[in-house]
């Protein structure tokens, strides 16, 4: 979702309209094995997690897309049952200075040097925090900030934790909800007296003091499915949280009001049509963006809720910058929406043909390239006018 965690790059001199077959593929990588996961780019790297023999592997790719090194990470998420149809890597690595962190679905975060690749520290959620597996595997990018590295075993004592960045020792545990972790990667609010750490569990979203640990508020999900797969990360604007569930009987869409201390969120409206498990939520010019069942990208003004524009395309993963929408849909068709005078109007559609399994990873884009992760394979796409 971007450097501050929200779906929104910086980016100009993008295409308005996309060729006729697809933009120019620069290049594109294969081998790095089953997953949902999406790269993290910087000014020279590519990081990405996969899978190989059904071991976890943090990669490092340059921008040309030539390997690098390649960091194993314990076993990688295989699944059993229903959850067995969708097995390897999730997670998008997070880099926060000279060190890039991970962790695999089984639960094992690692520290790695990233011009290297060298492991510095490493800690298993499963064995040394008590954790407990959710059905499809744990999910979340790690939180990240100059103290701490913050991650959700989920067990019942010890909830969510914080490590030392530099070391992985245990600064704080909480039990939180003692609720089971759910798949959302969390976010930082700063009020004016503390930082707070929003995520979601199985049954909550809720938010804990950064220093502590302490719970601060909790907003029970209603009309909740089985085991309750809530993977999209909130959005915190001008002292309101929003958020979309995907659960076909619950609320949709919500805004939440935040009490100046963060101990309250008091709902303040729901729209029941924004159903969105996992793709993502874009709050840009007062609105809020969300593509939804049924295949339609909508924007939500932030007031009241309601839906004052949309437009027909695949559901699926949403990401923007320079005025446009990517949305990797969950059909395995990319499309271009531009956004100009407060309208969406498409500008080009194409199909992932590549890689393997389903379509789920969230577009990236950095200086003017577009990157697709699909299973086994990564692609870079040209969408600037300027490359």
């Amino acid at each position: 979702m971007g450097p501050d965690r929200n779906g929104i790059f910086q980016e100009s001199n993008l295409l308005s309209n996309w060729p006729e077959e697809e933009p120019e593929l620069l290049w594109m990588v294969e081998g790095i094995g089953l997953g949902y996961a999406g790269p993290v780019v910087t000014d020279d790297k590519i990081y990405l997690n996969g899978e190989i023999d059904s071991t976890s592997y943090l990669f490092a790719f340059d921008l040309n897309g030539n390997e690098l090194w390649k960091t194993p990470n314990g076993k990688e998420f295989i699944g059993s049952g229903f959850s067995a149809t969708f097995p390897g890597a999730r997670a998008t690595p997070t880099v926060y200075s000279n060190l890039v962190y991970t962790f695999s679905g089984m639960g094992s975060i690692i520290c790695c040097d990233k011009e290297s690749g060298t492991t510095l520290w490493e800690i298993d959620m499963m064995n040394d925090l008590l954790g407990i597996l959710p059905e499809f595997g744990f999910a979340e990018s790690l939180a990240i900030d100059e103290e701490y590295v913050y991650c959700f075993p989920g067990g019942s004592e010890n909830n969510l934790f914080a490590l030392e960045r530099k070391t992985g020792e245990v600064a704080w545990s909480t039990p939180a909800l003692k609720d089971t972790a759910s798949y959302c990667s969390p976010i930082f609010v700063n009020l004016s007296d503390k930082k707070m750490l929003v995520t979601m569990s199985q049954h909550h979203l809720f938010a804990v003091n950064c220093s502590n640990g302490d719970l601060l508020f909790d907003y029970p999900i209603e009309g909740y499915e089985a085991p309750g797969d809530h993977c999209n990360s909130p959005i915190y604007y001008e002292g309101a949280i929003y958020q979309a569930f995907g659960d076909r009987f619950g609320k949709g869409a919500v805004k939440l009001t935040l009490s100046d201390d963060g101990k309250q969120a008091d709902e303040s409206w729901t729209n029941d049509r924004i159903k969105n498990n996992f793709d993502g939520l874009i709050l840009h010019n007062n609105l809020l963006f969300s593509t939804i069942r049924g295949n339609h990208l909508m924007a939500i003004e932030l007031n009241k809720g309601t839906v004052v524009d949309s437009v027909d395309i695949a559901t699926g993963g949403l990401m923007f910058a320079d005025n446009k929408f990517i949305c990797y849909g969950n059909n395995g068709v990319v499309s271009l929406v531009n956004y100009d005078e407060n309208k969406v109007n498409v500008g080009g559609n194409f199909k992932i043909e590549q890689g393997t399994n389903h379509h789920f990873a969230r577009p990236v884009i950095a200086s003017g390239v577009l990157y697709i992760s699909r299973g086994n394979a990564l692609m870079a796409y040209n969408v600037s006018d300027n490359l």
